[in-house]
């Protein structure tokens, strides 16, 4: 179970930093559950693309391996929902 800690934390990171671009980002809102939904894609594969580079930590459960997860979690979270808002307002115009 604690080999899936890290990536759980990414995953609610990136909901968490979804629904936070939401509300930054007005326009490109999606609605909670879009906007969740959209964030844990991006929490998971910002997380991945960090631990690629190096820059996730090891996976590991000390303070920089849970620092890295929330910060890669809910920066990916944050990207996707944006990229996936601008894709939905400009097919919609």
């Amino acid at each position: 179970m604690e080999e899936y800690l890290p990536l759980i934390i990414q995953l609610v990171s990136g909901a968490v930093g979804g629904n936070l671009a939401g509300k930054l980002l007005p326009k490109l809102n999606l609605g909670t559950l879009g906007n969740s939904i959209s964030g844990i894609l991006g929490g998971g594969l910002g997380g991945y693309l960090l631990g690629m580079l190096g820059l996730g930590g090891d996976g590991g459960m000390d303070a920089a391996g849970i620092l890295g997860s929330v910060a890669g979690g809910g920066v990916g979270g944050g990207v996707i929902m944006a990229i996936i808002g601008a894709i939905k307002g400009a097919m919609s115009k």
